[in-house]
C-alpha cells in the first residue's frame, strides 16, 4: 500500500460552517477496537494521590514494556526465569482475547554480559557492537518463552527514524496491524546497531509510548525496578510516599523524577516523559515494579498496582502541543500574512489557508512544518498540515469555497492547520 493511497484514505469529512475539529492522518488498517477506561477522579485532597482504589479497564490493546533493569540476572545475563514468567501472564491476555504488544529493552546489557563488560561502554561503536552480539540471545529468549505458552511472536527493530518519517510511520503501523490480525504478538526493540542518535537520546520508555500512540492502544504498562513513582526517592527519604494515580500531566512529576540505572539508559524522568507522550494518544500508563507476581494481570485486572497517570482530552492536547514545539526537524516552512498571526496568535485560531502567502519545502499532508511571519521572518509556530506541499500551493490564498474546485468535487479540508495540532512558539 502507498503513502499516497493511505494519505487519501485518511481524509474526515468536517462541516464547513464551522471550524472543523482536529484531524490525524491515519494508515488503512484494521479498526482498532473502541474500548473505554474507566479511571476513579481524584476528589480535591491531595490525599486522594495516594489511595489504593480499584481501577475498572475495558481493555482491547495492551502494550508492555519491560526494561533492562529487570531483564538482566543481576548483571548475569538475562533473566530467564522472569521472562518465562512475563511471558505466561502475556499470554493470558493474549488468549483472552487481548492484543498485546511488547517492548523489550536488554540487548545492550545482554551483549554486556556475554562480553564480560560491567558498565556501557561510551564509544558508540562498542555499544553497537554490544547491541547486535546481545539481540540475538533476547529475541531467542521471548520467541522459546512464549511458543511455550502457545503465542507466536515476530521481532521488530525500529528507531527514532523511523517513526518521524511519514512513509515508514504509516508502513511500520500497517505491519503491527497486520501481525495483530493474525493473533502474532510484536516484540518491538530499539535498532541500536545501526543508529547514532537514537544511542545518545533513544530510550525504549520512548519506544513503548510512540507504538501506543500508533495504534491506539488503550493502556501502556511499563514494568520497571522501582514500585512506582515517589513523592522523594525512596531510597534516600524514608518517609517518601508512592504516588497511585496523577495527571500525566502534572508538571512537578518531573522534579521528583530520578537518573537512570548502570545497565540502563532510561529512569523514572523517561518514564513520566513516556507517560505524558501516551497521553497526547489518550492512553494512560501505568508505572510498576516488574519483579511483584503476576503484577501484568493483576494490573490489567484493576488492582491498584504501582503508578496511575492518567489522562482527559485537556492533558492530550497539552501533550501534543509540547511535542510539537519541541520537534527539531521541520518539513516545510509556511509563511503567513499579518491577519494571520493575529489570529493564531492572539485569537487562538486555526491556520487558514487563506492567510498562507508562500510555502517553502516539500511535505506531506501530517508532517510538522514550521508557521512564519512573512513580514518579520520570525518562526510564530508549528504544527501538523493537513495538505501536501502540492496541495498546499494551490490553496494558498484561496477561500473555501474555492477548494472544491480548486482539488476536487469531494474535497473536505478547510485548514491548513488545526489550532489542536499547532503549537504557538514564546507564548
Amino acid at each position: 500500500m502507498s503513502a499516497n493511497n493511505n494519505q487519501k484514505n485518511s481524509k474526515i469529512a468536517k462541516p464547513k460552517d464551522v471550524e472543523p475539529k482536529a484531524t490525524k492522518s491515519k494508515a488503512s488498517k484494521p479498526k482498532a477496537v473502541k474500548s473505554k477506561v474507566s479511571i476513579p477522579k481524584p476528589t480535591e485532597l491531595d490525599d486522594s494521590r495516594f489511595a489504593t482504589e480499584k481501577r475498572s479497564f475495558d481493555l482491547q490493546r495492551v502494550i508492555v514494556k519491560i526494561g533492562s533493569s529487570l531483564l538482566t540476572n543481576n548483571g548475569k545475563g538475562l533473566d530467564r526465569t522472569a521472562i518465562y514468567e512475563w511471558a505466561s501472564q502475556i499470554a493470558k491476555l493474549h488468549n483472552q482475547g487481548k492484543e498485546v504488544i511488547l517492548v523489550s529493552s536488554g540487548a545492550v546489557a545482554e551483549g554486556l554480559v556475554r562480553m564480560g563488560l560491567e558498565e556501557r561502554p561510551k564509544k558508540l561503536e562498542a555499544l553497537q557492537a554490544c547491541a547486535a552480539i546481545g539481540q540475538m540471545g533476547l529475541i531467542e529468549t521471548w520467541s522459546s518463552a512464549l511458543i511455550q505458552s502457545g503465542v507466536r511472536s515476530a521481532q521488530i527493530l525500529l528507531t527514532h527514524d523511523d517513526l518521524s518519517n511519514r512513509e515508514r510511520y504509516l508502513n511500520t503501523a500497517n505491519t503491527l496491524h497486520k501481525l495483530l490480525s493474525w493473533r502474532v504478538l510484536p516484540v518491538i526493540n530499539e535498532n541500536d546497531t545501526i543508529t547514532v542518535d537514537e544511542i545518545k537520546f533513544g530510550d525504549n520508555d520512548t519506544l513503548g509510548a510512540m507504538a501506543a500512540a500508533m495504534v491506539s492502544a488503550d493502556l501502556y504498562i511499563i514494568l520497571t525496578d522501582q514500585d512506582g513513582v515517589f513523592t522523594d526517592n525512596p531510597r534516600e527519604n524514608p518517609d517518601a510516599k508512592m504516588i497511585r494515580q496523577e495527571r500525566a500531566m502534572a508538571d512537578y512529576l518531573y522534579d521528583i523524577a530520578g537518573e537512570g540505572g548502570k545497565l540502563g539508559s532510561g529512569g523514572m524522568l523517561t518514564k513520566i516523559r513516556a507517560g505524558r507522550l501516551a497521553a497526547m494518544g489518550g492512553c494512560p500508563t501505568v508505572i510498576a515494579n516488574g519483579s511483584l507476581d503476576k503484577v501484568i494481570t493483576r494490573i490489567v485486572d484493576g488492582e491498584s498496582v504501582g503508578t496511575l497517570l492518567q489522562t482527559n482530552q485537556q492533558d492530550k492536547i497539552i501533550a501534543r502541543k509540547q511535542w510539537l514545539a519541541a520537534h527539531l526537524r521541520m518539513s516545510g516552512t509556511l509563511f503567513i500574512d499579518a491577519g494571520a498571526v493575529h489570529a493564531i496568535t492572539v485569537q487562538g485560531k486555526s491556520l487558514l489557508p487563506v492567510g498562507v502567502v508562500d510555502i517553502q519545502g516539500d511535505f506531506d499532508e501530517g508532517d510538522v512544518v514550521a508557521v512564519v511571519d512573512e513580514t518579520t521572518k520570525e518562526r510564530i509556530a508549528v504544527g501538523q498540515v493537513n495538505f501536501s506541499s502540492e496541495e498546499a500551493r494551490r490553496v494558498a490564498r484561496e477561500r473555501t469555497h474555492n477548494f472544491e474546485k480548486i482539488l476536487g468535487s469531494s474535497e473536505e479540508r478547510v485548514v491548513m492547520i488545526h489550532r489542536d495540532d499547532m503549537a504557538i512558539l514564546n507564548k
